[in-house]
Protein backbone atom coordinates (compact mmCIF):
# COMPACT_ATOMS: atom_id res chain seq x y z
CA UNK A 1 0.00 0.00 0.00
CA UNK A 2 3.38 2.46 -0.03
CA UNK A 3 2.89 2.67 -3.81
CA UNK A 4 0.71 5.54 -3.61
CA UNK A 5 -0.02 8.47 -1.68
CA UNK A 6 -2.76 8.42 1.09
CA UNK A 7 -6.35 9.83 -0.13
CA UNK A 8 -7.75 12.59 1.93
CA UNK A 9 -11.24 13.61 2.05
CA UNK A 10 -12.09 16.96 3.65
CA UNK A 11 -15.32 18.01 5.61
CA UNK A 12 -15.28 21.95 6.14
CA UNK A 13 -12.77 23.95 5.20
CA UNK A 14 -14.90 25.82 2.70
CA UNK A 15 -15.77 29.08 1.23
CA UNK A 16 -14.25 31.74 4.17
CA UNK A 17 -12.92 29.33 6.18
CA UNK A 18 -9.13 30.01 7.26
CA UNK A 19 -8.05 26.30 8.86
CA UNK A 20 -9.55 24.58 5.97
CA UNK A 21 -6.75 26.39 3.94
CA UNK A 22 -3.81 25.21 6.45
CA UNK A 23 -4.88 21.71 6.66
CA UNK A 24 -5.06 21.53 2.67
CA UNK A 25 -1.13 22.84 3.01
CA UNK A 26 0.11 21.20 5.46
CA UNK A 27 -1.40 17.51 4.61
CA UNK A 28 -0.07 18.58 0.82
CA UNK A 29 3.64 19.26 2.31
CA UNK A 30 5.56 16.14 2.44
CA UNK A 31 3.77 14.32 -0.16
CA UNK A 32 2.20 11.72 1.27
CA UNK A 33 -0.93 13.15 1.04
CA UNK A 34 -3.57 13.81 -1.65
CA UNK A 35 -7.19 15.79 -1.53
CA UNK A 36 -9.22 13.12 -3.31
CA UNK A 37 -12.92 14.26 -2.29
CA UNK A 38 -14.63 16.83 0.37
CA UNK A 39 -18.11 17.54 1.91
CA UNK A 40 -16.71 21.61 1.86
CA UNK A 41 -20.19 22.90 3.30
CA UNK A 42 -23.32 22.04 4.60
CA UNK A 43 -24.87 23.94 1.44
CA UNK A 44 -24.11 22.23 -1.17
CA UNK A 45 -23.57 25.14 -3.54
CA UNK A 46 -20.52 26.21 -1.95
CA UNK A 47 -19.43 22.76 -1.24
CA UNK A 48 -19.35 22.81 -5.40
CA UNK A 49 -17.90 26.29 -5.78
CA UNK A 50 -14.84 25.00 -2.75
CA UNK A 51 -14.09 21.47 -5.25
CA UNK A 52 -13.94 23.45 -7.88
CA UNK A 53 -11.73 25.80 -7.04
CA UNK A 54 -9.59 22.95 -5.82
CA UNK A 55 -9.77 21.37 -9.00
CA UNK A 56 -11.10 18.30 -8.09
CA UNK A 57 -13.51 15.58 -10.48
CA UNK A 58 -17.24 16.86 -9.19
CA UNK A 59 -18.00 13.16 -8.79
CA UNK A 60 -15.63 13.65 -5.82
CA UNK A 61 -17.35 16.70 -4.68
CA UNK A 62 -20.16 16.32 -2.39
CA UNK A 63 -22.94 18.42 -0.82
CA UNK A 64 -23.05 16.35 3.10
CA UNK A 65 -20.74 14.37 4.58
CA UNK A 66 -23.08 11.61 4.49
CA UNK A 67 -23.29 11.44 0.95
CA UNK A 68 -19.36 11.65 0.78
CA UNK A 69 -19.29 8.50 3.51
CA UNK A 70 -22.08 6.28 1.40
CA UNK A 71 -20.40 7.17 -2.25
CA UNK A 72 -17.15 6.91 -1.24
CA UNK A 73 -17.33 2.85 0.00
CA UNK A 74 -19.02 2.24 -3.16
CA UNK A 75 -15.47 2.75 -4.98
CA UNK A 76 -12.74 0.39 -4.76
CA UNK A 77 -10.45 0.69 -2.01
CA UNK A 78 -7.50 2.09 -3.97
CA UNK A 79 -9.84 4.57 -5.21
CA UNK A 80 -11.92 6.08 -2.06
CA UNK A 81 -10.70 8.24 0.44
CA UNK A 82 -8.71 6.56 3.48
CA UNK A 83 -9.18 9.10 5.85
CA UNK A 84 -10.89 12.46 6.52
CA UNK A 85 -10.25 15.76 7.83
CA UNK A 86 -12.93 17.57 9.70
CA UNK A 87 -12.18 21.31 9.77
CA UNK A 88 -15.96 22.47 10.74
CA UNK A 89 -16.88 24.35 13.72
CA UNK A 90 -16.65 23.17 17.30
CA UNK A 91 -20.86 21.62 17.15
CA UNK A 92 -20.30 19.87 13.83
CA UNK A 93 -17.02 17.51 14.85
CA UNK A 94 -18.53 15.04 16.80
CA UNK A 95 -21.12 13.70 14.31
CA UNK A 96 -18.61 13.08 11.17
CA UNK A 97 -16.21 11.71 13.66
CA UNK A 98 -18.09 8.95 14.77
CA UNK A 99 -19.63 8.23 11.14
CA UNK A 100 -16.31 8.13 9.95
CA UNK A 101 -14.54 5.91 12.07
CA UNK A 102 -17.97 3.48 12.10
CA UNK A 103 -17.52 3.45 8.55
CA UNK A 104 -13.75 2.38 8.78
CA UNK A 105 -11.83 6.31 7.62
CA UNK A 106 -9.32 7.09 10.02
CA UNK A 107 -9.38 10.71 11.15
CA UNK A 108 -7.65 14.16 11.32
CA UNK A 109 -9.67 16.17 13.44
CA UNK A 110 -9.23 20.10 14.32
CA UNK A 111 -9.45 20.97 18.12
CA UNK A 112 -11.22 21.14 20.37
CA UNK A 113 -12.01 17.33 19.92
CA UNK A 114 -16.26 17.98 20.49
CA UNK A 115 -18.99 20.34 21.42
CA UNK A 116 -19.05 19.27 25.12
CA UNK A 117 -17.08 17.01 27.36
CA UNK A 118 -19.67 14.09 27.42
CA UNK A 119 -19.20 13.67 23.66
CA UNK A 120 -15.74 13.53 23.91
CA UNK A 121 -15.75 10.35 26.00
CA UNK A 122 -18.60 9.32 23.98
CA UNK A 123 -16.15 9.80 20.96
CA UNK A 124 -12.88 8.52 22.72
CA UNK A 125 -14.99 5.02 23.20
CA UNK A 126 -15.47 4.98 19.45
CA UNK A 127 -11.99 5.52 18.73
CA UNK A 128 -11.02 2.73 21.40
CA UNK A 129 -13.81 -0.18 19.80
CA UNK A 130 -12.92 0.68 15.84
CA UNK A 131 -9.07 0.89 16.81
CA UNK A 132 -8.67 3.50 13.96
CA UNK A 133 -5.93 6.30 14.07
CA UNK A 134 -6.96 9.36 15.18
CA UNK A 135 -5.16 12.98 15.58
CA UNK A 136 -6.36 16.12 17.13
CA UNK A 137 -4.47 19.12 15.75
CA UNK A 138 -3.21 20.75 18.38
CA UNK A 139 -0.77 22.41 15.88
CA UNK A 140 2.01 24.11 18.96
CA UNK A 141 2.95 20.01 19.71
CA UNK A 142 4.71 19.97 15.92
CA UNK A 143 6.95 22.40 16.58
CA UNK A 144 10.53 20.61 16.66
CA UNK A 145 11.91 23.00 19.63
CA UNK A 146 9.07 22.34 21.88
CA UNK A 147 9.44 18.67 20.86
CA UNK A 148 12.86 19.14 22.54
CA UNK A 149 11.53 20.86 25.10
CA UNK A 150 9.72 17.54 25.87
CA UNK A 151 12.30 15.70 25.60
CA UNK A 152 14.70 17.52 28.06
CA UNK A 153 12.36 17.18 30.65
CA UNK A 154 11.88 13.65 30.25
CA UNK A 155 15.38 13.05 29.89
CA UNK A 156 15.72 15.40 33.78
CA UNK A 157 17.57 17.67 32.30
CA UNK A 158 15.77 20.38 34.55
CA UNK A 159 15.17 18.08 37.22
CA UNK A 160 11.98 17.67 39.51
CA UNK A 161 9.43 20.49 37.81
CA UNK A 162 8.76 23.22 40.17
CA UNK A 163 6.61 25.85 37.99
CA UNK A 164 4.69 26.18 34.88
CA UNK A 165 3.58 29.30 33.09
CA UNK A 166 1.73 29.35 29.94
CA UNK A 167 0.52 32.11 28.10
CA UNK A 168 -1.83 32.84 24.53
CA UNK A 169 -2.51 36.77 24.24
CA UNK A 170 -4.34 37.06 21.09
CA UNK A 171 -6.21 40.58 20.10
CA UNK A 172 -8.19 40.00 17.51
CA UNK A 173 -11.60 40.26 19.92
CA UNK A 174 -10.24 43.64 21.06
CA UNK A 175 -14.08 45.00 20.18
CA UNK A 176 -17.32 43.05 18.54
CA UNK A 177 -15.87 42.12 15.33
CA UNK A 178 -18.56 39.39 15.18
CA UNK A 179 -21.00 42.48 14.46
CA UNK A 180 -19.35 43.25 11.55
CA UNK A 181 -20.12 39.41 9.61
CA UNK A 182 -16.38 38.32 10.00
CA UNK A 183 -17.35 34.15 9.92
CA UNK A 184 -14.40 33.04 12.12
CA UNK A 185 -15.64 35.34 14.77
CA UNK A 186 -19.36 34.79 14.52
CA UNK A 187 -19.53 31.20 15.21
CA UNK A 188 -17.23 31.52 17.80
CA UNK A 189 -18.96 34.08 20.23
CA UNK A 190 -21.82 31.94 19.41
CA UNK A 191 -22.74 29.52 22.24
CA UNK A 192 -24.78 27.39 20.16
CA UNK A 193 -21.55 26.98 17.64
CA UNK A 194 -18.66 26.89 20.43
CA UNK A 195 -20.04 25.35 23.07
CA UNK A 196 -19.75 26.42 26.85
CA UNK A 197 -16.44 28.52 26.22
CA UNK A 198 -15.07 30.79 23.31
CA UNK A 199 -11.63 32.03 24.92
CA UNK A 200 -10.68 28.99 26.75
CA UNK A 201 -12.32 26.42 24.42
CA UNK A 202 -10.21 28.24 21.27
CA UNK A 203 -6.95 28.93 22.81
CA UNK A 204 -6.66 27.90 26.38
CA UNK A 205 -7.37 24.12 25.78
CA UNK A 206 -4.06 24.78 23.01
CA UNK A 207 -2.04 26.36 26.22
CA UNK A 208 -3.43 23.81 28.60
CA UNK A 209 -2.29 21.41 26.23
CA UNK A 210 1.17 22.72 25.51
CA UNK A 211 1.68 22.36 29.47
CA UNK A 212 0.90 19.04 29.83
CA UNK A 213 2.82 17.81 26.43
CA UNK A 214 6.00 19.63 27.48
CA UNK A 215 6.25 18.89 31.26
CA UNK A 216 4.72 15.63 30.71
CA UNK A 217 2.78 16.18 34.09
CA UNK A 218 -1.09 15.99 34.72
CA UNK A 219 -3.24 18.79 35.75
CA UNK A 220 -5.05 17.74 39.19
CA UNK A 221 -6.74 20.58 40.17
CA UNK A 222 -7.58 24.43 38.87
CA UNK A 223 -8.92 27.72 39.76
CA UNK A 224 -10.36 29.68 37.18
CA UNK A 225 -11.45 33.25 36.43
CA UNK A 226 -13.09 34.23 33.20
CA UNK A 227 -14.03 37.09 31.41
CA UNK A 228 -16.67 38.95 29.09
CA UNK A 229 -14.60 41.77 28.27
CA UNK A 230 -16.58 43.36 25.10
CA UNK A 231 -19.99 44.80 26.14
CA UNK A 232 -22.81 42.19 24.81
CA UNK A 233 -20.60 39.55 24.19
CA UNK A 234 -21.74 35.73 25.01
CA UNK A 235 -18.79 34.23 25.49
CA UNK A 236 -15.59 34.62 27.74
CA UNK A 237 -12.71 36.76 25.46
CA UNK A 238 -10.34 36.58 28.44
CA UNK A 239 -9.03 34.23 31.19
CA UNK A 240 -6.52 33.01 33.65
CA UNK A 241 -6.01 29.63 35.84
CA UNK A 242 -4.21 28.55 38.73
CA UNK A 243 -3.22 24.66 37.99
CA UNK A 244 -1.45 22.46 40.18
CA UNK A 245 -0.17 19.40 39.01
CA UNK A 246 0.44 15.19 39.74
CA UNK A 247 4.22 16.19 41.07
CA UNK A 248 2.66 18.74 43.15
CA UNK A 249 4.41 21.47 40.59
CA UNK A 250 2.27 25.12 40.08
CA UNK A 251 1.41 26.50 37.05
CA UNK A 252 -0.29 29.68 35.72
CA UNK A 253 -2.11 30.13 32.27
CA UNK A 254 -3.57 32.96 30.33
CA UNK A 255 -5.44 33.17 27.46
CA UNK A 256 -6.93 36.53 26.74
CA UNK A 257 -8.35 37.35 23.02
CA UNK A 258 -8.61 40.96 24.01
CA UNK A 259 -5.02 41.35 24.48
CA UNK A 260 -5.19 44.42 21.96
CA UNK A 261 -2.70 44.58 19.27
CA UNK A 262 -1.36 41.21 20.58
CA UNK A 263 -0.95 38.48 17.49
CA UNK A 264 -0.90 34.49 18.44
CA UNK A 265 2.47 34.24 20.25
CA UNK A 266 1.96 31.51 22.61
CA UNK A 267 5.01 31.22 25.11
CA UNK A 268 5.31 28.44 27.91
CA UNK A 269 7.96 28.99 30.75
CA UNK A 270 9.17 25.49 32.91
CA UNK A 271 11.43 26.12 35.63
CA UNK A 272 12.71 22.78 37.51
CA UNK A 273 14.82 21.87 40.10
CA UNK A 274 18.16 22.04 38.49
CA UNK A 275 17.36 24.61 35.25
CA UNK A 276 14.54 26.23 33.19
CA UNK A 277 13.53 26.76 29.87
CA UNK A 278 11.55 29.01 27.68
CA UNK A 279 10.27 28.81 24.19
CA UNK A 280 7.52 31.01 22.49
CA UNK A 281 5.96 31.11 18.93
CA UNK A 282 7.38 34.66 17.59
CA UNK A 283 10.92 32.96 17.55
CA UNK A 284 9.91 29.26 17.19
CA UNK A 285 13.29 27.66 15.76
CA UNK A 286 15.04 28.64 19.54
CA UNK A 287 14.55 27.14 22.82
CA UNK A 288 16.69 28.68 25.96
CA UNK A 289 17.46 26.50 28.70
CA UNK A 290 18.19 28.59 32.01
CA UNK A 291 21.13 27.47 34.39
CA UNK A 292 21.08 29.68 37.91
CA UNK A 293 24.99 28.93 37.93
CA UNK A 294 25.82 29.12 34.61
CA UNK A 295 25.34 30.91 31.03
CA UNK A 296 22.04 29.93 29.43
CA UNK A 297 21.93 27.47 26.18
CA UNK A 298 20.44 28.31 23.46
CA UNK A 299 18.93 25.32 21.16
CA UNK A 300 18.41 25.95 17.25
CA UNK A 301 16.28 23.97 14.87
CA UNK A 302 18.21 22.40 11.89
CA UNK A 303 18.37 19.31 10.39
CA UNK A 304 22.62 19.69 10.35
CA UNK A 305 22.22 20.40 14.29
CA UNK A 306 23.94 17.57 16.30
CA UNK A 307 23.11 17.84 19.81
CA UNK A 308 19.18 17.35 18.91
CA UNK A 309 17.04 14.25 20.12
CA UNK A 310 15.36 12.14 17.81
CA UNK A 311 11.80 13.40 18.81
CA UNK A 312 12.98 16.85 17.23
CA UNK A 313 15.29 15.83 14.76
CA UNK A 314 12.14 13.34 13.10
CA UNK A 315 10.24 16.83 12.97
CA UNK A 316 12.72 19.16 10.92
CA UNK A 317 12.76 19.65 6.94
CA UNK A 318 16.18 22.08 6.64
CA UNK A 319 19.29 22.65 7.35
CA UNK A 320 19.94 25.12 10.45
CA UNK A 321 19.12 28.97 9.54
CA UNK A 322 16.63 28.21 7.46
CA UNK A 323 13.50 29.17 9.29
CA UNK A 324 10.31 26.71 9.66
CA UNK A 325 6.78 27.66 11.29
CA UNK A 326 3.71 27.18 11.88
CA UNK A 327 2.48 25.13 8.71
CA UNK A 328 5.54 22.96 9.09
CA UNK A 329 4.50 22.84 12.42
CA UNK A 330 0.82 21.69 11.50
CA UNK A 331 2.31 19.16 8.54
CA UNK A 332 4.28 17.38 11.31
CA UNK A 333 1.10 16.32 12.85
CA UNK A 334 -0.01 14.90 9.10
CA UNK A 335 3.21 13.38 8.46
CA UNK A 336 3.62 11.56 11.41
CA UNK A 337 -0.24 10.54 11.11
CA UNK A 338 0.65 9.46 7.16
CA UNK A 339 3.65 7.46 8.44
CA UNK A 340 1.92 5.18 10.92
CA UNK A 341 -1.14 5.02 8.81
CA UNK A 342 1.40 3.49 6.21
CA UNK A 343 3.44 1.42 8.54
CA UNK A 344 0.04 0.01 9.75
CA UNK A 345 -1.14 -1.30 6.48
CA UNK A 346 2.49 -2.73 5.72
CA UNK A 347 2.68 -4.29 8.97
CA UNK A 348 5.13 -2.36 10.53
CA UNK A 349 5.58 -1.17 13.86
CA UNK A 350 6.21 2.85 13.57
CA UNK A 351 9.51 4.46 14.95
CA UNK A 352 7.85 5.60 18.22
CA UNK A 353 8.87 9.48 17.30
CA UNK A 354 6.21 8.96 14.61
CA UNK A 355 3.17 8.28 16.89
CA UNK A 356 3.73 11.77 19.09
CA UNK A 357 1.23 13.52 17.43
CA UNK A 358 -2.17 14.80 19.78
CA UNK A 359 -4.85 12.01 20.22
CA UNK A 360 -8.11 10.77 22.00
CA UNK A 361 -6.40 11.18 25.49
CA UNK A 362 -5.77 14.71 24.39
CA UNK A 363 -8.65 15.48 23.22
CA UNK A 364 -10.87 14.32 26.33
CA UNK A 365 -8.33 15.78 28.67
CA UNK A 366 -8.65 19.35 26.78
CA UNK A 367 -13.19 19.35 26.96
CA UNK A 368 -12.29 18.14 30.56
CA UNK A 369 -10.50 21.53 31.05
CA UNK A 370 -12.43 23.45 29.20
CA UNK A 371 -16.09 22.06 31.50
CA UNK A 372 -13.94 22.29 34.66
CA UNK A 373 -12.55 25.62 34.26
CA UNK A 374 -16.09 26.98 33.35
CA UNK A 375 -17.30 25.04 36.27
CA UNK A 376 -14.49 26.87 38.87
CA UNK A 377 -15.15 30.65 37.25
CA UNK A 378 -18.77 30.47 38.09
CA UNK A 379 -18.11 28.81 41.53
CA UNK A 380 -17.24 30.91 44.92
CA UNK A 381 -15.21 27.85 45.77
CA UNK A 382 -12.44 28.52 43.13
CA UNK A 383 -10.61 25.15 43.52
CA UNK A 384 -11.69 22.24 41.37
CA UNK A 385 -10.52 19.01 41.26
CA UNK A 386 -9.62 17.71 37.78
CA UNK A 387 -11.59 14.86 37.10
CA UNK A 388 -12.35 12.47 33.95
Amino acid sequence: MNNRKLKMGMIGGGPGSFIGAVHRISAAMDGLIELAAGAFSSQADKSAQTGRELFLPENRVYGSYDEMFEKELQLPEDERIDFVAIVTPNHVHFDPTVKALKNGFHVVLDKPMTFTYEEAKELDQVIKDTGLLFCLTHTYTGYPMVKEAKHLIATGVLGKIRKIYVEYPQGWLWTDVENTNYKQAVWRTDPSKSGIANCMGDIGTHAFNLAEYVSGLKLTKLCADLNIVVEGRNLDDDGAVLMKFDNGATGVLMASQIATGSENNIKIRVFGEKAGLEWQQDDANTLIVRYPEGPDQIYRTGGNIPYLSSLAMENIRTPGGHPEGYLEAFANLYRNFARCLYARRNGETPKKEWEDFPGAEDGVRGMAFVEHVVKSSKSDQKWTNFEL
